[in-house]
């Protein structure tokens, strides 16, 4: 069957694509701007990829097109497929129908933490020989690309409450009918599509509505937005991370460095070992202790899933490390709502300690910039001791009340170039620049270190 692909250098349409080739299928697909890295690991592939929504792109009739959430009606291509009633689908339910219907699905859904937790239980379940399938919305570190097949039963999926498509409004998670449900956290996000947070929690009771009663739905016992949707119905067995004071009730961790770079895991009272790796921060606890209790239902036993945690390596763009110039740290990292800036950057307070941070943010989802959580973006950040945020193009809001706001201070500018030399110019030994983006950020973080060199030779 030849799939094409609409929107297909996404990282989630990218490894629709990648699965779809490993069935044997012939794979072409377009984007508006098709660029590495998906679009290098697409032609290793052998997939054909076209630049542009242009009709003839068409012409070698498909015999089916899977359509991303970001095509949208008026686009060329999709007036093309209604025009002539082309066969397509979703890219959700492509997968539903082709590959997890059969499979033991591990789905990790939340507001934060899809990526990482879904590229720990992958790699857990890896590391017990299991070769499980899975698709992952980032660049998983310790995997070859962000999907594949697998072997075994298992199949584990980042599951993002985003809609499937324009012609399926539905959040894609409804798609995947999983065995294992985690829910990391449940926050208002998402502001183009939806209106208020019970509107996505009445997705998420869709999700639970759909998982079996031989199956395990795992979340956080003090999320009260979580435990409001079980209420709602759950007809499936539960288990949660708990707090000290509930420590025999459920998942729980703790902390033997401030970091967060070790730490004990016990279940019901019962001590499982100790999980000593290279990442920071309670909230890779968090979804560490999700990642382990998951894999425990797919039948890994604890202690395996805390030696594979052990040689764990973060997915990319997850503080991850771009580079060193005169003992200036510069990482890149993916938070873009309030409440993951507050975590990333407490993780690395917790390991610099009294350090300088310095926090670079781009505005940049569809709610950020929007200016939905504007008025608790500045507490958000104060654990930096030094803030810049780039009032981008699509910005709808001005950021500089952010400069009142702010405890420490506040540099804002629309111009990169500037932006970037103004970072330099304050940056010292021994600090800590932490980016923040959900995009590209225009390459930020190698021209920021070229600059702090030039800086310093100056």
């Amino acid at each position: 069957m030849h799939i094409h692909i609409l929107g297909i250098c996404g990282t989630f349409m990218g490894g629709i694509a990648a699965i779809a080739k490993e069935l044997g299928h012939r794979v072409s697909g377009c984007d508006a701007n098709v660029y590495p890295p998906m679009s290098t690991q697409l032609t290793e592939l052998g997939i054909e990829l076209k630049q542009g929504y242009l009709v003839e792109h068409l012409q070698d009739a498909p015999d089916l097109i899977i359509v991303g959430n970001a095509m949208a009606r008026g686009n060329p291509l999709v007036e093309y497929v209604l025009e002539r009633k082309l066969s397509y689908t979703s890219g959700p339910q492509w997968l539903l129908d082709n590959v997890l219907k059969d499979r033991w699905v591990l789905a990790v859904s939340g507001t934060h933490g899809k990526t990482t937790t879904s590229s720990m239980l992958t790699w857990i379940l890896e590391y017990a020989q299991l070769a499980p399938g899975y698709l992952i919305g980032g660049v998983p570190q310790n995997f070859e690309s962000s999907a594949r097949l697998g072997n075994a039963p298992f199949f584990v999926i980042e599951a993002d409450e985003y809609d499937t498509a324009f012609f399926d409004k539905r959040s894609k998670f409804v798609h995947y009918r999983p065995n294992t449900l985690v829910i990391n956290n449940l926050e208002f996000d998402h502001a183009d599509i939806f209106n208020e947070l019970s509107d996505i929690q009445r997705q998420f009771h869709h999700l639970i509505r759909m998982v079996p009663s031989n199956g395990l739905v795992l979340f956080p016992e003090n999320e009260q937005a979580i435990r409001d949707v079980v209420a709602m119905g759950c007809w499936t067995p539960t288990e949660v991370s708990v707090t000290q004071d509930k420590k025999s009730q459920g998942w729980y961790a703790e902390k033997l460095v401030a970091d967060g770079s070790q730490f004990n895991v016990y279940f019901k009272n019962e001590f499982q070992g100790t999980v000593n790796w290279r990442l920071i921060g309670d909230f890779n606890i968090d979804n560490g202790l999700m990642a382990i209790a998951a894999a425990r239902h797919a039948g890994v036993p604890t202690k395996v899933a805390i030696e594979g945690l052990s040689e764990f390596i973060n997915t990319k763009r997850r503080l991850e490390l771009k580079g060193e110039v005169n003992g200036i740290k510069v990482y890149d990292d993916f938070a873009h709502h309030p409440t993951a800036i507050n975590r990333t950057l407490a993780g690395v307070r917790d390991h610099v300690g009294n350090g300088r941070i310095l926090a670079v943010l781009e505005p940049r989802s569809n709610t950020m910039k929007s200016g939905v959580h504007k008025d608790t973006l500045a507490q958000s950040l104060a654990l930096a001791d030094l803030v810049f945020i780039f009032q981008g193009e699509q910005v709808q809001w001005s950021v500089d009340q952010l400069i009142k706001d702010c405890q420490q201070p506040c540099i804002v500018n629309n111009d990169l170039t500037q932006f970037i030399n103004q970072i330099s110019e304050q940056a010292q030994d021994g600090d800590t620049i932490v980016v923040m983006s959900n995009g590209g950020f225009g390459g930020i973080h190698q021209k920021l270190l070229a600059s702090i060199s030039l800086c310093s030779t100056q």
